[in-house]
């Protein structure tokens, strides 16, 4: 008899973070030009960038010092 799994394998982190990003556009998008707004749009784009970097160590195959 299989056993259901004892908890749900999340996403992986970049995908989250890429999803997140997705959704602050979303909430920017209606807006009119403010300051939350600028600030949605920032946090999305250091979102990309950490997915970026993150996808670029992984590829020069740069390991954390030990």
């Amino acid at each position: 008899m299989r056993h259901p799994p004892r908890f749900e394998q999340l996403p992986k982190f970049e995908y989250r973070q890429e999803e997140a990003a997705i959704d602050l556009r979303k909430q920017a998008e209606g807006m009119s030009p403010c300051v939350r707004r600028d600030e949605l749009l920032r946090k999305a784009a250091q979102l990309d960038a950490a997915v970026e970097i993150k996808e670029w160590l992984i590829l020069s195959g740069l390991r954390a010092p030990t």
